[in-house]
């Protein structure tokens, strides 16, 4: 991200709460993750073991996580914009 607008030269500065909203906001997006690769073992794999649910869930957020990062900041930002 630019530290000043290319337009106008205004200086971006963070919000003292930006954090604290996106990860709330990150915070949503795991438990969707989370129940999206529950439901999929669920209901295509024939309801697996325990430890299947463990690791699957586990690498799914894991492999997720760069998505979820971003866009959990980036959403909360669109959130709470006011033009």
């Amino acid at each position: 991200m630019h530290a000043n607008c290319p337009n106008c030269n205004l200086r971006y500065e963070k919000e003292p709460g930006n954090f604290y909203g996106a990860m709330y906001v990150s915070y949503g997006f795991s438990t969707a993750i989370f129940l999206v690769t529950a439901f999929v073992l669920y209901h295509f794999f024939g309801d697996p073991s325990l430890n299947v649910y463990l690791i699957s869930i586990l690498a799914a957020a894991i492999l997720l996580f760069p998505w979820n990062f971003r866009y959990s900041r980036v959403i909360f930002l669109y959130l709470i914009w006011k033009s």
